[in-house]
């Protein structure tokens, strides 16, 4: 039998890409430079939800004719970062792009039913490669069942783009990042102050739920804790050029951890799927079909077998002397923002403007159409 195989095959980023390049010289490209000493959070969050919007727009035209799985793909990875920038920054935004949080889990719902039946048809396609050409022949049946379920899925998706609720949030989307941040309140809190704390309460959330598995948690179990790495991540590379190499390695920690439960996510999902058809009175599938079908959900299981094994390991990479470094690094920030604030303006010299890395608030360039992080 196969060893457990990673569905994500075929996602990886190509070399120059802006998801291929380390963190710096990402925001260089991006027209990013240093985070200036009166830089707000709320900047931050408008240049990066620019950005977003920006590939929205690269993608959504190729995730609508469906020709590259890739394009809806990077389409629902924009989504999910706007979802989690909103998040992220929900005190230094705007009250209209507070509330878009609502309509963008709306979005990113309609997005993955699409996006799930990619993943698995291609879990299909890389286990029949290796079959003998009969065996082929007998999964042809579960094959044309899955595109058919596609194409609902994707003109699904596609009425869910045109609706006026979706062009309404990315028009709210787009004006309000467009504006200028309000000088006052939590919109005027500086980004080195706002960032560190971000980082190290998305990571206490993560330890916690990571401590509430055991060998009886459930998907939902391992998926919470596949949420919250994610949320980590989004927010230590919001700050990536604030933080420097600490979190670059925390980063491909953090990368590794979520390939693990993206693999125990997938093989969960596909093998649910499997399930269901074949308990289906009216599937009209035949003997040696269903056969297949159960060998591929026994697949299946061993990825999720193998994903539970390797998750310890993975997750002891992400809290051990990467966490330390960056952990420090953090307090560092913390500790020269305080005795900053402390002082007035006047008095910030070039020492405080040396110790902060930096971020730029001009409207990021159109982004390549290449691949980013999910």
């Amino acid at each position: 039998m196969k060893g457990p195989v990673s569905t994500r095959q075929g996602e990886s980023a190509a070399p120059g890409s802006p998801v291929d390049m380390k963190p710096a010289v990402a925001l260089a490209r991006a027209g990013l430079s240093e985070f200036d000493i009166g830089t707000t959070a709320s900047e931050v969050a408008l240049v990066e939800l620019r950005r977003l919007l920006a590939a929205w727009h690269v993608h959504e035209p190729g995730a609508r004719l469906g020709h590259d799985p890739e394009a809806l793909h990077q389409l629902r990875v924009t989504a999910r970062r706007i979802d989690a920038t909103l998040g992220l920054f929900r005190q230094q935004l705007p009250p209209a792009l507070a509330r878009a949080r609502r309509t963008a889990k709306t979005v990113l719902r309609t997005l993955g039913a699409a996006r799930d039946l990619d993943v698995q048809l291609a879990q299909l396609a890389h286990y029949c490669a290796g079959l003998p050409a009969e065996e082929r022949t007998a999964a042809e049946p579960l094959r044309a069942r899955l595109e058919a379920e596609r194409v609902r899925a994707r003109a699904r998706m596609v009425r869910a783009l045109d609706c006026e609720p979706t062009r309404r949030w990315l028009g709210t989307l787009s004006l309000a990042s467009a504006q200028a941040p309000a000088g006052n309140g939590a919109l005027a809190e500086a980004a080195r102050v706002v960032m560190p704390e971000r980082v190290r309460s998305r990571f206490r959330k993560l330890r916690k739920s990571v401590r509430r598995l055991d060998t009886s948690s459930s998907m939902e179990d391992h998926h919470a804790v596949r949420r919250r790495a994610k949320q980590l991540r989004y927010a230590i590379e919001s700050g990536a050029a604030l933080f420097g190499k600490p979190a670059e390695e925390t980063l491909k920690a953090l990368r590794r951890l979520q390939e693990t439960l993206g693999a125990h996510q997938d093989a969960h999902m596909a093998r649910n799927r499997l399930a269901a058809l074949a308990a289906d009175p009216a599937n009209g599938l035949p003997a040696a079909t269903l056969f297949l079908m159960g060998r591929l959900a026994e697949h299946h299981a061993g990825t999720t077998a193998q994903a539970r094994k390797t998750l310890t390991r993975s997750w002891r990479k992400v809290r051990g002397k990467r966490w330390r470094a960056l952990r420090a690094r953090l307090e560092q920030l913390s500790d020269t923002a305080c005795e900053a604030s402390n002082r007035a303006p006047a008095q910030l010299g070039r020492a405080d403007e040396a110790a902060i890395a930096a971020v730029p608030l001009g409207h990021a360039p159109e982004p390549q159409a290449g691949p980013i992080k999910h």
